[in-house]
């Protein structure tokens, strides 16, 4: 199915509606548009140069009501007609389940609607890879509750858990901050069971494959209306924090033509318009297994950008019918890195902090911090942790 496109008039440039963070915004922002952030007034995305417009934050989970208003009320204040662009799982269900509402005011490009369902809800997506064929590792949907007995699982161990959606709520009390819980046998997942059981928390059970986090590799495209590749790069994930089965603390950008073969043909295999993110994983014979596939925006296109290759820019050409910015060739080597957490990543991982300074000075892109781009990090970071500082002092 074709993706959902809706082009505005000729004339003033449409400013770009973004439900995302500053990552987003600066890529776009580097492609010469202009952005309207849905943020509270002190975040750092209201602060960016890139910025000439707001609209007020509602939760895209909580609130999705008060959100599609908020939306709407601006796209109607707003001249021409504006370009969506969601960053997260939360941001990409809601334009999903709002999309003929939004359709209406906006101009957005998303995949087939029970496409993206499959892709969010971990276990739906197991049943969608074995229908297609796509190349996940071995897998199982668990679903623990008071009272069940230990399921025997027909996998492999170590196996991974991972929850259906995390929720820090929820999820943290089993496994902290990391994505999802290793366990090397079934007498460990006998001892984890009534924690799980306790907490419900729906799972889809994974063979492990073995390697560190930086065998993670990524492969990020722009898919037009007519089913063509429009813009493409890869990339691997260098830290996480916590250093297995963490969240992305630093990142590179790649040129792996295995993970752009592979990556194109789940593309085909889904059907899939817009923009898409396929993790996969590198096992030690370096077989690439699918984890997952993400149909939105998200934090690479920034390095990407710099890379040479700018896929919202590409997204927002089509939509607005002006020409299109140049692509590549991609320029391997491009980093990002948060480096708050990345500092602790790196000691975890051994590096020394001479090592990772030097590190940090030659890297090409931040989360939130850049030179020519300081008030997010000044005014939307440091400020606001100072006045809170001062009011809990008063």
């Amino acid at each position: 199915m074709a993706p959902v496109t809706n082009r505005g008039p000729a004339g003033e440039q449409p400013v770009a509606c973004v439900l995302g963070n500053t990552n987003l915004i600066r890529a776009l922002g580097l492609g010469g548009i202009r952005c309207a952030p849905v943020a509270r007034r002190n975040s750092p995305p209201a602060f960016s140069r890139f910025v000439d417009a707001r609209v007020e934050w509602a939760d895209n989970w909580g609130n999705p009501e008060q959100l599609l208003r908020n939306l709407l009320d601006f796209a109607e204040r707003t001249p021409t007609t504006p370009v969506l662009f969601y960053q997260h799982d939360g941001d990409l269900m809601f334009v999903s389940r709002n999309r003929e509402a939004l359709a209406n005011h906006m101009r957005f490009v998303i995949g087939d609607q029970s496409l993206i369902e499959d892709l969010v809800d971990k276990t739906r997506f197991c049943e969608l890879a074995r229908r297609t064929g796509l190349p996940v590792p071995p897998s199982t949907v668990v679903r623990p509750h008071r009272g069940d007995p230990l399921p025997d699982l027909d996998l492999e161990y170590p196996i991974i858990l991972k929850p259906l959606t995390r929720r820090d709520r929820e999820w943290r009390p089993i496994a902290g901050a990391a994505k999802a819980v290793e366990v090397d046998s079934p007498a460990e997942l006998r001892e984890l069971w009534p924690q799980l059981a306790e907490h419900g928390v729906d799972l889809v059970a994974q063979q492990l494959v073995p390697g560190e986090e930086d065998r993670i590799e990524s492969y990020h495209a722009y898919v037009d209306e007519r089913g063509e590749v429009a813009g493409e790069f890869t990339g691997r994930k260098l830290r996480t924090l916590p250093r297995r089965l963490g969240d992305t603390t630093a990142l590179t950008i790649t040129d792996e033509p295995d993970v752009r073969e592979l990556g194109r043909r789940c593309l085909r295999m889904l059907d899939l318009r817009g923009v898409a993110k396929l993790d996969f994983k590198r096992g030690p014979d370096g077989t690439l297994f699918l984890f997952e596939v993400n149909a939105r925006f998200n934090l690479w296109h920034l390095p990407g950008a710099i890379a040479g290759v700018n896929l919202p820019a590409l997204v927002y050409a089509d939509l607005t019918g002006t020409p299109r910015p140049p692509v590549g060739p991609v320029r391997p080597g491009v980093t990002w890195s948060l480096p708050w957490k990345d500092l602790r990543a790196a000691r975890e991982s051994g590096m020394s902090p001479a090592a990772w300074l030097a590190w940090q000075a030659r890297s090409d892109s931040r989360h939130v911090m850049a030179l020519d781009d300081p008030m997010p990090f000044v005014r939307g970071m440091l400020w606001r942790h100072a006045r809170r500082r001062l009011r809990l002092r008063r």
